[in-house]
This record gives C-alpha cells, structure tokens and sequence, in this order.
C-alpha cells in the first residue's frame, strides 16, 4: 500500500522566546514492511542544527528556535510503501540489547491494579503469540478509549486504575504488563490511515513484543488487531518520552499552546 503522509506541528508561545531546543523523532523508519520513497522537513521560525540516530535507531533532527519568535510551524510530508506481514517485524536490531525492554519504566511500571490485570489473562505466558493476543483483549475490554482524560505524563498503572485512556495508556499498559510476565516490550509511536477520514488531529501509539522464532511483533490495542498495510511505524522506545514526536526545552516563555494536524491517505499505484 502507498500512503501519502502530511503532518503539521504548530507551537503558540504567550511570551517571545528567548532560547529554546526541539528533538524531533518525524522521520518513518527505513524498516521490514515499509519504504520509505520520499520525506521532507520544512521549519517556519526554526533551523536545523544537526541530524542523529539514537539508540533505538530512530532518526532524530534537533531544531532551535528563532529568538523573539511566538509561534513556530514544523510541516513533514512524503510517501512510504508498506506492506502486510501479519504485524511481524522480526529479529531484534539496534544498540540496545533485547534484555533492556524488561526494565520497567515510570510509565510503564506496574502497580496492585496493573499486577491485577494481567494475572486474569488465563493463557499461559509461555505461549507467548496467544498470551500476547489475549492480554491486548483484556486490555481493550477493560480500559475504554476516551480521549481528554489522561496526558503524556500518564502512567499505565493510573490507566488501569481510571478505567480509560488513549492508544498511547494502552500501550503503556500493555507493555507493562508483558515486561512483568518476562517478555520483551517496546513503544511505537507512527501514523495509520483511518478508513473514515483523511485528516486526524493526532499521531497514533501501539506496542510491539517479542516473540521466540518471529521476532518483534506489533499490538494495536486500542483497535484490537496488529498493524497492518494501513499502519507506518516513525518511533520506538522503552515507553513514550523515548518515542514521542516532539520534545524539547524553551526559555523566555511561560505557556504553550500546541495544535497538530495529521493527514494520511493511500495513493494509487501505477502498474
């Protein structure tokens, strides 16, 4: 499948800034099951200053801001082809090793209510691909997809206990609760194209485990399958502050307003 991607960040500052630093994780991967063909950047009242790769082998642009300025606008856009391999990304690849996605994280560490959850998954987690299958279901039957409710900082252990949350408490939960039960997880972050709209006002989240003979395998919680041709993995990380689209420091300004806007949709093929 070919998706046409566009992907607008504007940040409204209430004072002029004095100094600020913005690490951008925007780029797709060039990984197993997508391409990608093209991939701009544009920066209105911000530079480049120097591109990396960190160490979940995400590509990394760090931006300054132009003094004085109260707004700034970071635009993507390109075209990535994917392809359907069942959520299957395979063998383990990276600076780190496989047994550092069983550390916990604050965002991920399970407390009593998490504990609870996935103790009542009633397959074996030694079958991992079925244990897996059904911790994503429990998960999605108990912890409902409400938006406005929780934030970035949000743990997967006060989802739980709240009852609600977005893609990204899902996967925090969901990785959470597989690192517990001794298998390797990983946070995703990256865009699908929706089948009832083209124009979304937020990036999408879901978690990937590790998997004996398959490798690293994806979990769309909230939609309850695994990511397929409509789904274009940008991020990984331990949890989301190592995965998230943006983040960064600024000086001179107390408040900031943040707007996004995502628009993805497929593009015919020419044969």
């Amino acid at each position: 499948m070919r998706l046409a991607i566009r992907h607008s960040t504007t940040y409204h500052f209430d004072e002029p800034v004095v100094h600020a630093l913005q690490r951008l994780r925007l780029t797709p991967k060039e990984t197993q099951g997508q391409e990608i063909l093209d991939w701009q950047m544009e920066y209105d009242h911000a530079a480049l200053e120097l591109e990396y790769e960190d160490q979940h082998h995400n590509h990394v642009a760090l931006v300054s801001v132009e003094p004085g300025t109260t707004e700034v606008t970071i635009t993507c856009r390109g075209t990535v082809d994917t392809h359907d391999n069942a959520g299957v990304i395979g063998r383990h690849a990276g600076h780190l090793p496989l047994w550092s996605f069983l550390t916990q994280t604050k965002l991920t560490r399970a407390g009593p209510r998490l504990r609870a959850l996935f103790r009542g998954v009633e397959e074996d987690p030694n079958d991992r691909l079925t244990y897996l299958h059904a911790l994503s279901r429990t998960i999605h039957d108990l912890v409902r997809y409400e938006t406005g409710k929780t934030g970035v900082q949000t743990t997967a252990e006060e989802a739980v206990e709240a009852g609600h949350g977005v893609c990204q408490d899902h996967a925090h939960i969901f990785i959470g609760a597989a690192r517990a039960a001794g298998i390797p997880a990983r946070y995703v972050s990256g865009y699908l194209m929706m089948n009832d709209r083209i124009d979304q006002e937020a990036t999408h989240a879901w978690a990937e485990a590790h998997v004996e003979g398959l490798g690293w395998v994806g979990f769309d919680i909230s939609n309850g399958i695994s990511p397929d041709p409509r789904y274009v993995r940008v991020a990984t990380g331990c949890d989301y502050n190592d995965a998230a689209p943006i983040t960064g420091i600024s000086f001179g300004s107390t408040t900031e307003y943040l707007h996004v806007d995502v628009a993805v949709e497929q593009q015919q093929v020419e044969q």
